[in-house]
């Protein structure tokens, strides 16, 4: 088992991602997508959390009064066969314990579904600390463009061809916080809070030109 070279503290920064084993999908429909949506918001708690319990008792999730979280998302992606999140811990082993409720939450919820008992992730879920501006910064470009490659799988060798095209998709894409930060309003608006993180892009206007930037590079974003 590999041990980070670093401890997760309040203040700062991570990039969190991991893949289904052996590289599966690991969400296979709208269903799978929705069910993980709402556990970005429903599993950031002390509380123990219950969907079923909660869906009664609220017509959305995300109206779930869900008490002190346990980390602010700053930015999201949900892909085919793997996720991408940005994150801060806001209690003390904050990371750690929401992202053990979630994987194991959607884990038993997948398995239950597809009738299946092996692991679902790659083993444990990976991080990397973004100790600078730029890295940081950069991540939110890296993570909201992840959809690009949907509409074009062959970006790395012929470059993206469409820029504008690819903006538009990735800020269609239902499954990021990309809509979020470009002011479309929807209840999922609820999983991030970006009050903790630095303000790269005061306007949606602001970010959109950043993207654009980046998706203009020969060598993309998006890996």
């Amino acid at each position: 088992m590999s041990t980070r070279l670093f401890q997760f503290a309040p203040g700062e920064f991570y990039h969190i991602y991991n893949r289904g084993v052996e590289k599966r999908t690991i969400f296979l429909d709208q269903f799978d997508y929705r069910r993980f949506t709402e556990l970005l918001y429903a599993a950031n708690t002390n509380h123990s959390t219950d969907l079923r319990s909660i869906s009664r008792q609220h017509d959305w999730i995300y109206d779930w009064d869900r008490g002190e979280s346990l980390v602010a998302i700053g930015a999201y992606c949900l892909m085919p066969n793997h996720y991408h999140m940005l994150l801060t811990p806001l209690v003390d082993k904050g990371v750690s314990l929401f992202m053990n409720k979630l994987g194991t939450s959607y884990s038993m919820y997948f398995n239950r579904r597809y009738n299946r008992t092996s692991a679902l992730f790659e083993g444990k879920f990976k991080a990397k600390h973004a100790t600078t501006d730029e890295y940081l910064k950069y991540l939110y470009s890296y993570i909201h463009l992840n959809p690009v490659k949907l509409m074009q799988p062959d970006w790395k060798e012929q470059g993206i061809q469409e820029p504008i095209a690819a903006f538009k998709y990735a800020q269609s894409y239902q499954y990021s916080s990309l809509q979020d930060m470009q002011s479309h309003s929807r209840p999922a608006a609820a999983i991030v809070d970006t009050t903790l993180f630095p303000e790269y892009f005061p306007t949606a206007a602001a970010q959109q030109s950043e993207l654009l930037s980046w998706l203009h590079y020969d060598d993309g974003v998006v890996e």
